[in-house]
């Protein structure tokens, strides 16, 4: 061995150490100056002898060349799902059916995304994502940059650990600060942002996420162990990051207690929880109960409820939606909850403010529905001062000042107004937005400024717009400008169910638009379409087909439609073939869960390409359900009723070897 070499490992051995120190530990012993002077004497040595070369060396930490897609991988071991619990009378039911005077490790249920990593003769080899829990995508190059990560280990056997990514909230909390400041779309939990960062192509971007890691199951190990706190500290000795507040205990009481103490301790950790996790210590006891098809029986993920806090109602203002309705918004002291700083919350309707008597200047407490959309579910009325307020619904639209008219049997306002500013921009972010057109790039504060500008009065100006005309707005490049133009291009091909959906008629979804298009393949058809026509389409009410008609009624809906067409923008369905067939002609399939590889959206459009129908609600007449990761009651219901279940690589398959059949 020379010296560079020697130099080289020498360095490699000193930086994992350090790393450990600082990432795993918390207790650095060297100074980041210092840190980065060794980082950069490594580099260098490595560029000049790429023989030399590691891909487990520290310096492989900061990402390399993008990925064109994901690869799939079937887990060693299937990564099951929790059953949860809300209540400790839930918990009381498993642990009587589990054992009560078993021993039970109670650890905190990191609000995260999981993986498994496979080591062999020391070296991080395979990371993937849990997926369906049988099968996953294959994460390694992305999962190397998260430094909490040892890329080697002392034990050179085979090993394979599953772990929860989760991204710190101070790290959150900087992302989307940088991401405002660029006026891109903000995350909306820190669970988000790092399943948006590790499925990210590019592992270099991943790289600047600054994602984290907590161990949290031994899967495969050649060593044979007993319980599950012997094989986590085997996993510590190995240099990984173990799930944190862990501690065994015995009985009901002291399950109960140590479930409560994790609980006060969430708002104070620099990582989201949303539960605490009870499972059989013993691996004897675990292998005796088994488990279902998805789900341990040896284990139960107990759910905090969502996280409250009182804060000051200092304000009502409103907001003027896509379709004119006019929303109240509560403007609040800032306060911190479920992993960001909330100032507003929705008041949905003036009937929400009435029965609430929800006033200017009160204390009110504040949750998130789903730990995503912060709402008030309290006012606390023992803090009133009399100096509070009574809410005055406006009657005239913010936006442009038009009369605004109250809707017969809604509690919602309404500006009528259809040239009005605020719908013209929410209009048109909605139609460009994921679940509509889907234009890539064309986010609020974009569409505000075009909007604002006079350079689109509608959607179809869209497709009007140029490269060299977007390169001249504020926080516009060209390679930008030739990207979004590229976007408007694509949109022009989702088809018409699509564009139905995104050009914002009142109670016209995606479902309803599916339907609506099964039944008048080519829009211009809605033209001449009636109130009594469309109420015999399924999912088609009078008040949905009212709102049609009406809107096919206006001349500028026309004019919008020709200029669409004009510019390629596909209105119709193409007709199959005389005599084609489709492979799943006549089958209604139910989409639940997370897929490994396809969007939910994604997996419609396939399933209706090739002839099925895609339902929300399962029933007897249901041909198929597909579940992914984390199925929920759909699942259930479907094996009640003996629907078959099909994962997604099956519903690809059923499709290929239909195809072929034909």
């Amino acid at each position: 061995m020379d010296a560079t070499e020697k130099r080289i490992l020498e360095l490699r051995k000193t930086l994992a150490y350090h790393s450990y120190k600082y990432y795993v530990e918390d207790s650095p012993e060297i100074s980041d100056y210092e840190y980065d002077r060794l980082f950069r004497e490594l580099q260098e040595l490595e560029a000049a002898h790429p023989e030399y070369e590691d891909e487990n060396s520290p310096t492989k930490r900061v990402g390399g060349q993008a990925l064109d897609k994901f690869e799939k991988v079937t887990h060693t071991l299937p990564l099951g799902s929790l059953t949860d619990v809300f209540d400790f009378e839930e918990l009381r039911a498993f642990l009587a059916s589990a054992g009560e005077e078993e021993e039970y490790s109670v650890e905190a249920k990191i609000d995260g995304l999981s993986v498994a990593l496979r080591y062999e003769n020391g070296k991080f080899v395979r990371g993937a994502t849990r997926g369906d829990g049988v099968v996953g995508e294959d994460v390694t190059r992305n999962l190397r940059t998260v430094k909490s990560i040892p890329l080697t280990i002392p034990y050179t056997g085979t090993l394979e650990v599953r772990g929860e990514v989760y991204m710190p909230k101070n790290r959150f909390e900087k992302l989307n600060a940088a991401r405002e400041e660029k006026g891109e779309s903000l995350f909306a939990n820190p669970r988000n942002a790092a399943a948006g960062s590790l499925r990210q192509l590019d592992s270099k971007i991943t790289a600047e996420r600054g994602l984290d890691i907590f161990v949290f199951n031994l899967q495969v190990c050649d060593r044979a162990f007993t319980k599950h706190d012997e094989s986590l500290a085997f996993l510590a000795e190995q240099g990984f990051k173990i799930i944190p507040l862990i501690e065994t205990v015995r009985g009901y009481e002291a399950i109960v207690e140590r479930i409560k103490k994790i609980g006060e301790l969430r708002a104070t950790l620099p990582y989201d929880i949303d539960g605490a996790v009870v499972k059989a210590n013993l691996l004897s006891t675990r292998q005796r109960l088994g488990q279902t098809a998805n789900t341990p029986k040896w284990a139960v993920a107990y759910k905090y409820p969502p996280e409250r806090k009182a804060t000051k109602l200092t304000d009502i203002v409103v907001q003027v939606g896509r379709t004119g309705v006019l929303t109240p918004n509560a403007v609040l002291s800032p306060v911190r909850l479920a992993g960001t700083t909330v100032s507003r919350a929705t008041l949905h309707n003036l009937s929400y403010i009435k029965e609430r008597d929800i006033r200017v200047g009160d204390t009110v407490w504040v949750q998130k529905a789903g730990d995503i959309i912060p709402e008030i579910v309290a006012v606390d009325r023992d803090r009133r001062t009399g100096e509070e307020r009574e809410y005055l619904p406006p009657t005239r639209c913010p936006s442009c000042g038009e009369p605004v008219v109250s809707d017969p049997g809604e509690a919602a306002l309404r500006c009528t107004n259809s040239a009005c500013p605020a719908q013209l921009v929410r209009t048109v972010g909605y139609f460009a937005s994921r679940g509509a057109m889907n234009i890539d790039g064309l986010g609020e504060s974009l569409v505000a400024q075009l909007c604002g500008s006079g350079l689109v009065k509608n959607a179809a100006d869209l497709y009007s717009l140029t490269a060299e005309t977007l390169a001249s707005l504020d926080r516009m490049g060209e390679k930008s400008a030739s990207n979004l133009v590229a976007a408007i291009e694509a949109s022009k091909t989702r088809g018409p169910e699509r564009l139905l959906s995104a050009l914002g008629i009142r109670q016209v979804g995606e479902k309803a638009a599916k339907a609506i298009v099964r039944r008048y393949p080519d829009l211009e058809e809605l033209f001449s379409a009636t109130v009594e026509d469309l109420t015999q389409i399924d999912d088609v009410g009078e008040i949905t087909a009212q709102s049609i008609v009406d809107f096919f009624a206006h001349p500028q809906t026309r004019q919008m439609i020709n200029a669409m067409k004009e510019k390629g923008v596909v209105t119709a369905k193409a007709s199959p073939a005389a005599g084609e067939r489709l492979p799943l002609a006549g089958l209604t399939f139910v989409l639940t869960g997370t897929l490994p590889t396809l969007k939910r959206e994604e997996a419609s459009e396939l399933i209706e390409k090739h002839g099925g129908k895609t339902s929300s609600s399962v029933s007897k007449k249901t041909s198929y359900v597909v579940a992914g990761a984390e199925a929920g009651s759909k699942l259930s219901k479907a094996e009640l009723l003996g629907v078959p279940v099909l994962s997604e690589e099956e519903l690809l398959s059923m499709i290929k070897d239909g195809e072929q059949a034909l």
